[in-house]
């Protein structure tokens, strides 16, 4: 039988240090979000026009701006859903369901 060792407790890195720090991550995670988007619209559009110009065409223009937008908007809810399931873990302490509750049995 293997003996069960129970695992390193982490130290506490509570403080304001790590408080900053962490207002500082959830800074830069809206300020991706909210830059994201346009910048997606942007590179479509600048990849239609090149397309439109090599190929001699005047609707891929609309295509990319379209193709971009609609890329950008899936990362951003794709963020958006990371950042809500990073912060149900944080409101949860890291433990998962059913532990440590009274109901247990």
């Amino acid at each position: 039988m293997v003996p069960y060792h129970r695992p390193i407790p982490e130290p506490n890195k509570g403080g304001k240090a790590a408080g900053a720090m962490s207002a500082l991550v959830q800074a830069e995670k809206m300020m991706q979000i909210a830059l994201v988007l346009p910048c997606a619209a942007f590179v479509g559009w600048l990849a239609g026009v090149g397309l439109d110009r090599w190929l001699h065409q005047s609707w891929i223009e609309l295509v990319g701006i379209v193709f971009g937008g609609v890329s950008g908007l899936v990362y951003v809810i794709r963020l958006a859903m990371a950042a809500v399931g990073e912060s149900a873990a944080e409101d949860d302490g890291g433990n998962g369901p059913g532990k440590g509750s009274a109901g247990n049995g």
